[in-house]
């Protein structure tokens, strides 16, 4: 029998935990939204008597004492021979004001403050869980069905692979925090300069002609294909199942695109599972 596999899903009020929670549970995954620390083990053992193999378990600010039990909790689980892993939700403090406003809840962590002095605790606490996160995913610039995607690309399907995600963003809008690798692509000509491409974007046979047919194009594809290629087999051993490849060039909307989309294609005939993400197109 395969081994029992615990996700532990947490991160910042607001990110989107119980909307990856959902998309699990369709996914097929057991799961159970702020289970008490003390019970942890029996529930792994339970779900292995009734042959239960993939348990999420959600968990927020509110269950301190997770976090400080979690190390020890995480190599009694490695003993027993399940598969402990950490998906952490993060976002931007000017999208959890505004998406913990339209709700109109106050965060756990707020008391009688601002709601930015509970993010910034908040922050605070799980900064440790993020650093030992096996996914990191920023919610910032995602939608739900965007956000399930994102779960279900990394949740769905066998885990012996390595499961990456390639992100283009533009550098105006800021470093995508959840990746794991940047690429710079502002090195190649920018179409926004061509008056008959500045209005299509990468995603366009013209627009992808035009920056896949510039010197270097081709080298840096093969170069970055070659790196993941070859760093995949070392992350599965040390047991990191996923990579985020952030592609930037300077707004999202042409370059980091077509090279996004292109590297996506290389990596899955090397026999890697990828999927594509364009965090920028449509915000110029």
């Amino acid at each position: 029998m395969p081994p029992l596999r615990v996700v532990v899903v947490s991160g910042m009020s607001g990110a989107g935990r119980s909307t990856a929670a959902d998309n699990l549970e369709d996914l097929g995954w057991y799961v159970v939204d702020n289970l008490p620390p003390s019970v942890l083990p029996d529930v792994c053992d339970e779900a292995r008597r009734t042959g239960i193999r993939q348990l999420a378990v959600v968990l927020d600010v509110r269950t301190r004492s997770f976090f400080e039990q979690l190390p020890a909790m995480f190599a009694e689980l490695k003993r027993s021979g399940t598969l402990p892993e950490i998906v952490y939700l993060e976002a931007s403090d000017e999208v959890i004001v505004r998406r913990q406003e339209s709700v109109r809840r106050p965060h756990p962590l707020q008391g009688d403050g601002r709601l930015l002095d509970g993010i910034d605790r908040e922050r605070e606490q799980l900064a440790t869980l993020r650093a030992a996160a096996d996914l990191v995913i920023d919610t910032s610039s995602l939608n739900v069905h965007q956000l399930g995607s994102r779960i279900s690309h990394a949740y769905g399907g066998p885990d012996h692979a390595l499961r990456v995600t390639v992100l283009s963003f533009g550098f105006k809008n800021g470093i995508p925090l959840d990746a794991d690798m940047i690429f710079d692509v502002r090195f190649l000509p920018n179409p926004h300069w061509v008056p008959e491409l500045r209005p299509q974007t990468g995603l366009s046979a013209p627009v992808s002609a035009y920056v896949l047919g510039q010197p270097g194009a081709a080298p840096f594809l093969a170069s970055v294909e070659e790196v993941l290629t070859t760093v995949a087999s070392g992350y599965l051993q040390e047991g990191k199942r996923f990579a985020t490849i952030g592609i930037g060039c300077t707004g999202g909307k042409h370059r980091s695109t077509a090279i996004s989309e292109e590297l996506a294609r290389r990596l899955r005939a090397d026999g890697l599972p990828t999927t594509v993400l364009h965090r920028d197109l449509g915000r110029e």
